[in-house]
């Protein structure tokens, strides 16, 4: 029998606690669940206001995985939704606003992305993302030397940026803006990605070009484009341990030493919580963002 479950007033049928979704650690659907309901108060302020796609994973990440984007089948009538653009046209997607959202949502297992905007006011990017990844044999060390390169430009032009892990091999930067479109972030930084392969040629790219890649970092840029989602902040991922895409200090990513200082997983980031809170507070806090130069 499916257990039923009160969340602040909303009764939820949480389903399979028992199942194993990571067999590389036994991890469990009870303690995915778990883990959401002890990161909600970090978590949440990340996904509110905003358009939600689902990565979905309900036999973990070796069985089938699937991007849900439209409001899934039946999804409860108090479940906030909203209608936002898309390019063949206005869509309605799910805003986790709230506990009991979260853990609905949760239990379908998924990844949550969310793109750059709020679902209130699309025309208008708040959010500029770098998503720096690895062609092997760089790893998250390379990452972060290019990382560091990025935060010192970012902060010539008045924008302060933060990092948290891709949960998988790489590293994304964030940061808060304001008045500009989705467009012009990705102008931005498009400008930005070129200038870091010029000043580290060796290393950063900022083409997708797959042949170019190996042994360099590409400078994924184009995740600003309106269309686009990314991973959110404390998300877990669908890889083969219980990974998290979890914000990390600029101290961690100087240290950075070797490919596995940097990889966390559901039970390292609640306890990170717990000694560091949400160093990505900052992205959510009133009045933030700064305008592009």
């Amino acid at each position: 029998m499916t257990p039923i479950t009160e969340v602040e007033g909303r009764r939820l049928a949480l389903s399979n606690l028992e199942k194993v979704l990571y067999p590389a650690t036994g991890f469990t659907k009870g303690e995915l669940l778990h883990y959401y309901a002890s990161t909600a108060d970090a978590l949440l302020p990340h996904l509110r206001g905003r358009a939600v796609s689902f990565l979905r994973y309900p036999d973990g990440p070796e069985g089938q995985v699937f991007f849900t984007k439209n409001v899934p089948p039946g999804t409860p009538d108090w479940v906030t939704t909203a209608e936002v653009p898309r390019s063949e046209g206005p869509a309605r997607m799910v805003l986790v606003q709230d506990l009991a959202s979260l853990m609905w949502a949760a239990n379908l297992v998924t990844e949550f992305h969310t793109h750059q905007w709020l679902a209130d006011s699309p025309e208008e990017a708040d959010r500029l993302v770098l998503d720096l990844d690895p062609g092997a044999p760089a790893t998250i060390v390379e990452c972060c030397e290019v990382a560091l390169w990025l935060r010192e430009r970012l902060a010539s032009d008045g924008i302060e940026a933060y990092p948290k892990t891709a949960g998988s091999k790489g590293l994304h930067l964030l940061a808060a803006v304001r008045g500009a479109s989705s467009d012009q972030v990705s102008e931005y930084a498009k400008r930005l990605a070129v200038e870091a392969e010029g000043a580290l040629p060796g290393l950063a790219l900022h083409r997708m070009t797959r042949s170019l890649r190996p042994g360099k970092v590409f400078v994924d840029w184009s995740q600003n484009a309106a269309r686009k989602t990314t991973a959110a902040p404390y998300t877990l991922r669908a890889r083969e341990r219980p990974w998290v895409s979890a914000p990390v200090t600029w101290g961690e990513v100087e240290g950075c030493a070797g490919p596995g200082v940097l990889a966390f997983e559901a039970e390292d980031v609640v306890a990170r919580l717990q000694e560091f809170g949400d160093l990505l507070a900052p992205l959510v806090e009133g009045g933030s963002g700064s305008r592009l130069p």
